[in-house]
This record gives C-alpha cells, sequence and structure tokens, in this order.
C-alpha cells in the first residue's frame, strides 16, 4: 500500500526557501508507530498526516510530528496543508483544521493564508536565569529569557544585536541541562530589527531539528512575550518576523496580536506556501 505525499515550502512564496513540509493525504489507517517512521523518513521538521475530520464542515483531522514525537500544534504545517488542501479540493472560506490542541481556522485570500492560534499565549511561571540562558547559546548575554506556551512551549531569548544572533548555537552540556530545568526542548532566539519586525532562530536539537527554517507556532507565542515586556498596545497590533536567514531558509510570517482590556485574547499568525514536489510512499511496517 502506499499513500500520497506533497511538500511545500512555508511561510514563503519562493520555492526552496522558506520551511519545507510534507502533508500526508489519506493517513486514516495509519498507526502511532507507522506515522513516526514517515516522518523520521522525511527528516523534516515536521509533517503532516490528512485524516478524516471529527466533524465533516471541517477540512480534516491532522496529526503534525517531529521525526522524534507528534506534537499538538505548530504553524507551518497548519498553513502548508491548508493551502494544499484549499488547491486540491478548491475550497472556499476558512479552512478547519482539527488538531490535538483544538480547532484552527484558516483563512485564504490572495495566497495569504492566517491562522488563528488555538490556545491563547501564555507565559509559564517557570525560572530561568538569562546567564543560562546565554551560556547554552555560546553567547556573553542575553536582554530577556522567559518561557512561554500556546500549546507547544518555548524558552523565548532576547538578543542584543544580529551579530549575537548569528554567532547563537546549542552548547554541550549547558543545553541539556537548561532544557530539562526548563521543562521545554527549543529556544526561540530573536532581535529586534525595527518597532514592529523580529529576526529570530530556533533551536531544538533535542526534538531532531537543529534549527528550524520557520516556526509558526513560536511566532503566534511572540505576542505572549511582547505583551509581557509592555509592547502591545489595545487593540490589534502586527509584526513581521524573518526567519531562516542564517541558515539559507529565508522565512517570513507576520504576527497579528489582539489585546483588550490589557490581556492578550487572540494570535494569529499569517503567511504564504508554495507546492515543490509530490509522490507516493509506501505504508512502513509497525515501529
Amino acid at each position: 500500500m502506499q499513500l500520497e505525499y506533497h511538500i511545500l515550502d512555508v511561510f514563503t512564496d519562493r520555492a526552496f526557501s522558506g520551511n519545507p513540509l510534507a502533508v500526508v493525504l489519506g493517513a486514516d489507517g495509519l498507526s502511532d508507530g507507522q506515522m513516526r517512521r514517515l516522518a523520521r523518513e522525511f527528516n523534516l521538521s515536521e509533517t503532516i498526516f490528512v485524516q478524516a475530520p471529527a466533524d465533516p464542515a471541517h477540512a480534516a483531522q491532522v496529526r503534525i510530528w517531529f521525526p522524534t514525537a507528534e506534537i499538538p500544534f505548530a504553524g507551518h504545517p497548519t498553513i502548508g496543508c491548508a493551502v494544499l488542501l484549499a488547491e486540491l479540493r478548491g475550497l472556499s472560506g476558512p479552512v478547519v483544521l482539527e488538531e490535538r490542541a483544538g480547532l484552527v481556522p484558516v483563512t485564504l485570500r490572495d495566497g495569504l493564508a492566517e491562522l488563528t492560534a488555538p490556545v491563547v499565549p501564555h507565559a509559564v511561571d517557570v525560572p530561568v536565569a538569562a546567564e543560562a540562558v546565554a551560556a547554552a547559546l555560546g553567547l556573553d548575554r542575553v536582554t530577556f529569557a522567559g518561557v512561554f506556551g500556546g500549546g507547544p512551549q518555548f524558552l523565548f531569548a532576547r538578543l542584543p544585536d544580529l551579530a549575537a544572533l548569528a554567532a547563537a548555537s546549542p552548547r554541550e552540556p549547558l543545553w541539556s541541562g537548561l532544557m530539562a530545568a526548563a521543562g521545554v526542548d527549543s529556544i526561540w532566539a530573536y532581535v529586534e530589527t525595527g518597532p514592529d519586525r523580529v529576526r529570530a532562530r530556533m533551536f531544538s536539537p533535542t526534538a531532531g531539528i537543529p534549527e528550524d527554517p520557520a516556526t509558526g507556532s513560536a511566532t503566534a507565542i511572540l505576542a505572549a512575550v511582547r505583551l509581557a515586556l509592555g509592547q502591545l498596545p489595545q487593540g490589534e497590533s502586527t509584526v513581521t518576523v524573518d526567519q531562516g536567514v542564517e541558515m539559507g531558509r529565508p522565512s517570513r510570517l507576520r504576527l497579528t496580536a489582539v489585546v483588550k482590556d490589557g490581556g492578550l485574547v487572540a494570535a494569529r499568525v499569517a503567511g504564504r506556501a508554495v507546492r515543490v514536489a509530490q509522490g507516493r510512499i509506501r505504508v512502513p511496517e509497525e515501529d
């Protein structure tokens, strides 16, 4: 038996840039072990498996996998899958995907797809020392560090300049010790390059992702970081995120944060996606 798959580059409008994604169609009969083996075979930061929805009004139920484990929600699989299903099925209006973290609506307009995060981003009460984060990244200092979540959780590190961002890389054994203490497996490091613009890198080697070209879930959670730093006004505001530049996979994401009565009520992430390949792959034996 073989399954149809498609490869898309996400958070870009140019093939062979952005974040590559594998979308496996007709995945209803796959076990967890089979999905894990297929994700390892594609060896991309994430692979998304499309299944029949529990509610026929929705486009699909989906399962999202790192090469090592399943995750409840991720941005670039959601955007890429929604774009693909809209193209293949001629869908119009919002595309709703049933994910482990909840329902994720995606609007599509003029080639731009925008998701609404299924969990409102929030701070996580885990103390982290900026000095420990800097040491784990091989840097002299970071200007802010904290753990934030919204489905997945990330350790966010604001760096002083682009030179520090270019020099950052996980350093063992400090990295593994920090990840265990913080209860996460990833650092999203960023620099503010303008009033409403940041440049970022995401490292997650313990999850099988040495570096991720674009991280939609972390971009959504950035809204909570900016709120904590007093950078979000009342109402809607947008931030442009550039990621993947240092690894030769430039990506662009747009974050829209919605604040009401001083609290974050919604985070949306938008981007584009282009199809670059398709084929068929054998169903593996059980893991």
